[in-house]
């Protein structure tokens, strides 16, 4: 099993250090007027987002619900098309490629839904919804077809009897389970695991979580892992990404980015982790408002209404993204040097100037 699938994994491997590099990727979504259907607006779901990905580690992306997290993933595996930005996996780009180009990268880009019910096929038994891609794609000869789904079944902590039964009949881990095989059966390179856990029990969560692990040492598998759940992204990330309504505010190894976060936002999103003691007092930073409209979002720095280390700049200069220690970057005014900190007072000058002309010529 294990050298079956190390063998179709490793074909197109690529040298680079990293298996995904994200260069400013935008993904809008249009509004259209209920009339005419003309565009009136935009839904900055995604707004610029880079990082990358080294081969055989993961990447948990956290943020509040609506920032973009599941989105970008898609946008990622080009399930939907871009607006803007470079998707470059394994030193190929996504959205350069041909049908033909990408249906044959398909099976090494892999996602594992949110909801595992309804990401299932009901008409389908379970062996025919493992393999149903793999028979497609030709993975194996059709006289290994059989007992190379019963190995991948096996792998995912499946008995080789569930492949007559139907999604309707397992539990929720269970079918998590399912959906983990179905993807592991294309022998993938990277997998974005959208929320995998969040609709489990907590003891079930830490099983699926072990299995995730488990695959990835086994078969050196790369993970994007999107989560609400801070604790779980501490436990089986490598590297942390936050987000924001679209834009990606701080980036950094696990263990630099929970001992330090540097973004104000990141400190109030840490900040309500739970600690499993009571004598320990949470220090829990409380966001006041709401989070703004993606299709209309502040200028400047968009967190800058809920903000309380908010100054006059944050609210007309959008902060650039930058290295602010070694592996660590965030975008905030906060750590601006005296030459940043100069220029983006230029420039909210300049805007506030434009501001003004605007308004006497209207």
């Amino acid at each position: 099993m294990s050298e079956n699938m190390n063998r179709i994994a490793s074909q197109g491997a690529g040298s680079s250090e990293n298996i995904l590099e994200v260069r400013n990727l935008v993904k809008y979504f249009p509004i259209k007027s209920s009339f005419f259907k003309r565009t009136i607006g935009n839904v900055k779901a995604v707004d610029g987002v880079s990082f990358n990905i080294k081969r055989t580690q993961t990447m948990g992306l956290v943020g509040e619900s609506g920032c973009g997290k599941s989105t970008c993933g898609r946008t990622i595996l080009r399930l939907q098309d871009k607006t803007a930005g470079d998707v470059i996996f394994d030193g190929q780009d996504v959205f350069a490629l041909s049908k033909e180009e990408l249906r044959k990268l398909r099976p090494r880009m892999q996602l594992v839904f949110q909801d595992p019910y309804s990401s299932l096929s009901p008409r389908l038994p379970v062996g025919e919804i493992i393999g149903e891609a793999v028979r497609e794609h030709g993975i194996v000869p059709k006289e290994e077809f059989d007992d190379y789904i019963t190995r991948v079944m096996d792998v995912c902590g499946l008995p080789s009897y569930y492949k007559e039964r139907y999604p309707h009949e397992f539990s929720g881990g269970q079918r998590q389970r399912i959906c983990i095989a179905r993807a592991l059966a294309l022998a993938p390179d990277f997998i974005v695991c959208d929320e995998p856990v969040s609709a489990l029990d907590v003891s079930i969560q830490a099983q699926i979580i072990n299995l995730l692990k488990q695959l990835q040492e086994e078969f050196g598998l790369t993970y994007l892992f999107i989560s609400h759940d801070l604790s779980v992204v501490e436990h089986i990330s490598d590297t942390v990404g936050v987000m924001y309504l679209g834009n990606m505010v701080e980036y950094a190894a696990t263990e630099k980015i929970f001992a330090h976060p540097l973004n104000p936002y990141t400190k109030a999103l840490f900040s309500a982790i739970p600690i499993p003691d009571p004598d320990v007092k949470l220090n829990r930073i409380i966001l006041k408002g709401s989070i703004p409209s993606p299709a209309n979002p502040p200028a400047g720095c968009k967190f800058n209404t809920r903000c309380e280390q908010c100054m006059e700049i944050c609210k007309h200069v959008p902060p650039a993204w930058k290295e602010v220690e070694p592996g660590h970057f965030c975008a905030c005014h906060l750590y601006n040097n005296a030459q940043e900190q100069a220029d983006a007072e230029n420039r909210m000058e300049q805007l506030k100037r434009d501001a003004k002309d605007k308004k006497e010529t209207a």
